[in-house]
């Protein structure tokens, strides 16, 4: 997938997991310096690069970022002294002043960075347009690469939105997301910028659920070079609302990539509340279905158990009429309805189970009190989870 006008991306092995031939660090980059917009964790225990990171974007701009995955950089020795270091390596090997460099680390935490590994290795980047060999090199328990493209026009201007993320286990993020990077050649004001990410994080990122684990990583960040040319975006009119959608489908589409590469997963699970009151209700209802492990167990086991369904919705703080509640399963496959008006009615389990059989399924409920509704995306939860965990650090 190619990179916006004026962005180059590019990845090489610095060798930072130890016996590993795979590529393990990735540069964004800009030729002219960029509007920012950044999101972090919300989790009180932060990784030195977001710290950092807060730092450098006191004016909103950056040009670059350097990304290494294999080391998540957080709870270890020397990790703000390696951040910086990090930093510097790849503002040397760009030409820029360290200020202008955002970094970004993913991986084991507790692990002091052997960022001398990078230092040593970062020229053997070769920087493209094309954002594919970013994308695997930042990838941990990841199966697939995550990207996404967008083109807009605004004011008769092509506007080009491209994005690239990793995620697949400890993903519950309240903030953004586990780390996604945006790369447009819109030109926009950078309090715009930001506003347009904060309302999409909680449509999108914020609304995923793999495992119900916040990290100490989660970051999202946007970069916005305005080479486009097209007539700045300084005020919250059409233009910007055309942005701001089409920011939030590049979002949504790698949203909803992560909760499908979740870490063993068999299936997506995507659970909509419909006819909620308002907007809030039907997003925490939704998301805590599909954060709820024995709902996701169920979904492995292609078990109709709906009686999960409404329990993860009485614990979810959202009130409610359970007498009220429809339940339905549904796939490529049909669509089968377990429940009407909170009590079970009868329905054919050989039906049930075919259609939750299918690698796509969706959970719908009907609360039949308002006209609002919400859309969440998770996983089902499978032996693999735990292999997966369980081997993570040999």
């Amino acid at each position: 997938m190619k990179t916006p006008q004026g962005f180059l991306a590019g990845a090489c092995c610095c060798g930072i997991k130890n016996n590993s031939t795979k590529n393990d660090t990735a540069i964004l980059y800009s030729i002219v310096p960029c509007q920012v917009g950044a999101v972090y964790t919300k989790n009180s225990v932060k990784a030195d690069p977001l710290l950092l990171n807060k730092e450098t974007l006191k004016d909103h701009a950056a040009q670059a970022v350097i990304i290494n995955s294999g080391n998540a950089n957080a709870c270890a020795a020397n990790g703000m002294e390696n951040a910086i270091r990090e930093q510097k390596a790849a503002a040397d090997f760009l030409d820029l002043p360290s200020d202008q460099v955002l970094v970004a680390s993913t991986g084991v935490i507790g692990v002091e960075l052997p960022v001398e590994r990078i230092e040593q290795n970062i020229k053997k980047i070769v920087l493209e347009d094309q954002i594919d060999s970013a994308a695997r090199a930042i990838m941990t328990t990841d199966t697939v690469e995550k990207t996404a493209e967008v083109k807009v026009m605004i004011n008769n201007t092509e506007i080009t939105l491209t994005g690239l993320c990793k995620g697949s286990g400890m993903i519950h993020p309240n903030m953004g997301t586990m780390l996604a990077f945006i790369m447009t050649d819109c030109r926009i004001d950078h309090h715009l910028l930001q506003k347009a990410l904060l309302e999409n994080t909680q449509k999108t990122f914020n609304r995923v659920s793999v495992d119900g684990d916040t990290s100490t990583n989660d970051m999202c960040i946007v970069l916005a070079n305005g080479l486009a040319g097209n007539k700045k975006i300084d005020t919250e009119n059409k233009d910007f609302e055309v942005f701001k959608a089409a920011l939030k489908t590049v979002m949504q589409s790698l949203a909803i990539q992560i909760a499908k590469d979740g870490e063993g997963a068999s299936r997506l699970i995507t659970c909509k509340v419909a006819h909620a009151e308002n907007e809030d209700q039907a997003e925490t209802l939704a998301k805590s279905i599909v954060s709820s492990s024995l709902c996701k167990a169920a979904m492995f086991g292609h078990d109709a158990n709906w009686g999960r369904v409404l329990c993860a919705m009485g614990y979810s703080e959202a009130q409610f009429d359970p007498s009220k509640v429809d339940v339905s399963f549904a796939s490529r496959a049909g669509i089968v309805n377990v429940c009407s008006k909170g009590k079970g009615i009868e329905f054919s389990e050989e039906t049930a189970s075919s259609i939750l059989s299918e690698p796509e399924i969706e959970i719908l409920v009907d609360l039949n009190d308002g006209k609002e509704e919400c859309v969440c995306w998770g996983c089902d939860l499978t032996y693999d989870y735990v292999k997966i965990n369980g081997d993570y650090r040999t």
